[in-house]
């Protein structure tokens, strides 16, 4: 991560009470920042990480799904986030809020920007803000989430970038 990107301020940084701590993932993508932005959309779609985990086995789309990116306040995005904010071209902000999910994973709220820093260069960036859960359950599930999320998200930003890269 750029030091740039860590000290940024993110939408998902007002979501949570007291969050306990921050994440930060990010890649570079060959591609502008509507091309990946785009693909970003997808997350209505499909999570885009390990399929056979995170969705039911079935194979992320490789092609871009129409509407997918008609926005709107509300949306589900990958089953259990609930899109909160968006600036097209830009950002999604969403926070995960399925009761079912909350009790597995604990609360958390996360960015995903997009930001041309060269022509057709991008950092694709996502910051993921993890809600405060005290107790023994807490404590030892964070460290584990931190670890489960990177490998999960590292899976996520690269696919999207080599599908934003396609083009």
């Amino acid at each position: 991560m750029r030091e740039a990107e860590v000290l940024a301020h993110y939408p998902c940084d007002e979501l949570l009470g007291s969050p306990r701590e921050h994440w930060y993932r990010g890649v570079t993508v060959r591609a502008d920042a509507a091309t990946v932005f785009r693909w970003l959309c997808q997350l209505k779609v499909a999570p885009y990480s390990y399929d056979l985990l995170d969705n039911l086995g079935r194979r992320s789309p490789r092609r871009l799904t129409p509407g997918a990116e008609r926005l709107e306040t509300g949306q589900r995005v990958m089953t259990i986030f609930r899109l909160v904010d968006f600036e097209p071209d830009r950002q999604l902000t969403m926070v995960l809020d399925k009761p079912r999910a909350l009790r597995l994973f604990g609360g958390f709220a996360l960015t995903y920007t997009v930001e041309e820093v060269a022509p057709r260069v991008t950092r694709l960036v996502a910051k993921l803000v993890v809600g405060d859960d005290d107790g023994v359950l807490g404590r030892l599930r964070r460290p584990l989430m931190a670890w489960g999320d990177l490998l999960m998200m590292h899976r996520q930003l690269t696919t999207l970038r080599t599908l934003a890269e396609r083009r």
